[in-house]
């Protein structure tokens, strides 16, 4: 490590800081408004896709399945992602996601007789590798842009970042649903399709070039990450998303819609408030865990204790359910309480894999997390299906919980954070 300069006293040093600083806002503001706008419309073609295809007679479990690609080729994109926004730039990747977004929209504007399945799985990949493009661009971004003011203040801004898009996701539920209400499924996803590319232009326009590029050409393989906290921290969130998508994605509106006698509005709607709610909590996280992290990013320990109190959730809702509860406050009361602890367990994880990372190898590392996520979606939405379809509501709450186990037991291995410097320093010297 090199010695500071001392301040020659004409304070240069203090204004090139803070033009760096504002700088850094600028670009974190840019980004996080870019992230925004395609959150709204990856929220909104969801529930378009949902409403529309239930109108031409799809049951719940396939129009489920007509995300299928959207949660695999997730996979694929993050694991992709990370080492291509390290060759060519995050700001580059990102435009490049909203382009294939813009795309997605315009394939389903086409006449009901192309809407086959395999035509609209093939428009809803599209669709999935724009997210994962643009969330690991964003996400990886705020390591290199809020580069000072410590473990805490990155903290504060993932969570920002990361509670916003599932509230504003939220959010594009309502305005897919409303905008079909109002002009039609074409009409909402040409106005859908028009306003985001007017936002790819002007965040191409303000945002500086080559952010996370690296200065020498990684290697394919280099997307593997060599830290071991990583590893683990990607398995455990494997298993973490997984949890919840095992009984949200189908089992959930299945049961709501066939048993508790919902509207599909109804269900749509309960839906759309709950990501809102996730998101805000999320958002909150720092503020919730301020006293027990004492003004440092959170740490290993913290994401056990979280992960294990979930545990709790999945099962005393099943446990509820099997005792003959009424099933609308069980499942009401279980959702708002599984969404809080969810919420704080996705903003640690979110702060955790930044703080683990190297600067230079920042977008490679959130990449190879995100596929790990990418895969705990798909596994669960898979599983989803074909549980509730032979145990239940029930046994889905219960696979569930042995995932959320299984990422109790993953994370055992995560160490504790202090400061990026000491972290960066432990790794170049292992």
């Amino acid at each position: 490590m090199g010695l500071r300069k001392p301040d020659d006293g004409t304070g240069r040093e203090g204004r090139g800081q803070s033009i760096k600083m504002e700088q850094g806002l600028r670009n974190y503001l840019v980004v996080t408004g870019g992230y925004w706008s395609f959150t709204i419309t990856d929220g909104a073609i969801r529930m378009l896709v949902v409403l529309y295809f239930h109108t031409l007679g799809y049951s719940p479990f396939e129009v489920a399945m007509l995300f299928l690609f959207y949660e695999f080729f997730g996979i694929v994109t993050n694991l992709v992602g990370g080492w291509l926004g390290a060759r060519i730039g995050l700001n580059l990747t990102m435009h490049i996601g909203m382009g294939l977004q813009v795309v997605a929209l315009a394939m389903l504007t086409v006449p009901d007789a192309w809407l086959s399945v395999p035509y609209v799985m093939l428009a809803q990949a599209m669709s999935g590798i724009a997210k994962d493009l643009n969330k690991m661009s964003a996400k990886a971004s705020v390591k290199i842009m809020v580069s000072d003011g410590g473990e805490s203040k990155l903290f504060r801004w993932v969570a920002i970042l990361t509670g916003s898009k599932n509230a504003l996701k939220g959010a594009g539920f309502f305005i897919g649903a409303a905008l079909l209400e109002l002009i039609g499924f074409r009409g909402a996803l040409a106005v859908l399709a028009g306003a985001l590319l007017v936002v790819l232009i002007i965040t191409a326009m303000l945002l500086p070039t080559g952010v996370g590029k690296m200065k020498s050409k990684p290697k394919f393989t280099a997307v593997f990450s060599r830290i071991a906290a990583i590893n683990w921290l990607s398995a455990a969130r494997f298993f973490l998303f997984g949890s919840r998508d095992i009984w949200f994605v189908v089992g959930l509106p299945v049961f709501l819609y066939d048993m508790l006698g919902w509207s599909f509005t109804e269900v749509g709607s309960f839906m759309a408030l709950w990501i809102i709610g996730y998101g805000i909590v999320q958002a909150s996280a720092p503020k919730l865990l301020q006293h027990s992290h004492r003004g440092r990013g959170p740490g290993g320990g913290t994401a056990r204790l979280w992960v294990l109190i979930l545990a709790f959730i999945p099962a005393g809702i099943a446990i509820g359910l099997r005792q003959g509860w009424p099933a609308d406050i069980v499942i009401i009361g279980g959702l708002i309480l599984f969404a809080v602890v969810f919420a704080i367990n996705s903003a640690v994880h979110s702060y955790l894999i930044l703080a683990y990372s190297d600067r230079d190898k920042v977008s490679m590392n959130v990449g190879f997390y995100y596929m790990s996520n990418a895969g705990g979606r798909l596994t669960g939405t898979i599983l989803s299906g074909w549980v509730y379809q032979n145990h239940g509501l029930e046994g889905c709450l219960w696979w569930s919980t042995a995932f959320v186990l299984a990422a109790v037991v993953l994370s055992l291995a995560l160490p504790e954070v202090t400061d990026t410097a000491n972290v960066e320093a432990e790794k170049a010297g292992s």
